[in-house]
């Protein structure tokens, strides 16, 4: 285990340098540069800021300067927002965005897992039409029309919940059942699909002959074996959501990294672009990690060595 472990961390690291460098050379190729204006700044000032940032150097000489900084815990200033750097923007908003994507996947996980196990336990019933019609409406309905239908009722309608900002778990509710919702969603169908496979297999019939009560079939024998394809959805789901919405965070004025993340590719503020994209790259990294060591607490027979 610790060996499989440690192979998969060396293989992160040229996954890193070729996540950075597409990245990197795709900020560069986009026409642009980061101190374009509506109104033109002298060709004088423009020519010092690139001197002062560095940007007047070959682009192989950047790139490896960010490297080096990066290597060292320094992502670099934002051009946009000048007295703060990435590290700065990453420290201040990233905790808000995480917080959100974690009340997203549990409200997603504790609501579309047992939606779909009953759904399947109740195939062609209403139960199970009911399922997937709601399992249908959350995939269907974006965030851009849910957020304000529910901030319309909750808040203004019945004026029980707040209308937006971040701070108290009040304020919470809403925009983690928005952001939720649509996972939820998704993963009750991924069980549904799951369950109903599982369900029909022999083991699961011999378990019932010998009297093991539907409780324990359901738990222990259907459900456990079913949860490999929707472990292996979580991974990249996780690092979705944690990384934060920039429509949920502007609908409900959250101070998180997606407001920052769409900007700086606006702006082009290639060092907030990379820094976050890198943040996004380890999570995706860490979370398939915890996905696949996870697999083999659901099914013994998985092995890593």
């Amino acid at each position: 285990m610790i060996n499989y472990i440690v192979r998969r961390v060396l293989w992160a690291i040229p996954v890193l340098l070729i996540i950075s460098l597409v990245t990197f050379s795709l900020g560069h190729v986009i026409p642009g540069g980061p101190f374009d204006r509506e109104k033109p700044l002298p060709k004088e000032i423009i020519a010092n800021l690139e001197a002062y940032y560095g940007l007047d150097d070959p682009l192989w000489e950047q790139y490896t300067d960010y490297l080096w900084n990066a290597l060292r815990g320094d992502f670099g200033p934002s051009y946009s927002s000048r007295s703060r750097t990435v590290n700065d923007i990453i420290s201040e908003h990233f905790p808000v965005s995480a917080q959100l994507g974690v009340l997203a996947l549990i409200i997603a996980i504790v609501v579309g897992i047992p939606l779909g196990m009953v759904s399947a336990l109740k195939q062609n019933s209403y139960i199970d039409y009911f399922c997937m019609f709601f399992a249908l409406l959350g995939v269907s309905v974006p965030a851009m029309t849910l957020g304000p239908v529910l901030v319309w009722f909750f808040a203004l309608k019945l004026n029980i919940l707040p209308v937006a900002r971040w701070g108290t778990w009040q304020q919470a509710i809403l925009p983690a059942f928005t952001l939720g919702i649509g996972s939820a969603a998704l993963l009750a169908r991924l069980t549904r699909a799951s369950m109903l496979q599982v369900i029909r297999e022999d083991y699961i019939r011999t378990a019932r002959s010998k009297g093991v009560s539907e409780k324990n079939v359901t738990i222990h024998h259907a459900l456990k074996n079913a949860l490999i394809p929707i472990v292996t959805i979580l991974g990249p789901l996780f690092a979705a959501l944690v990384t934060g919405s920039l429509i949920v965070e502007q609908i409900f004025a959250i101070p998180g990294c997606g407001k920052y993340f769409i900007t700086s590719i606006t702006n082009r503020d290639y060092p907030v672009i990379l820094g976050i994209m890198l943040l996004y790259a380890v999570l995706i990294i860490v979370a398939n990690l915890i996905v696949d060591l996870t697999y083999a607490w659901i099914d013994p027979r998985i092995k890593y060595t």
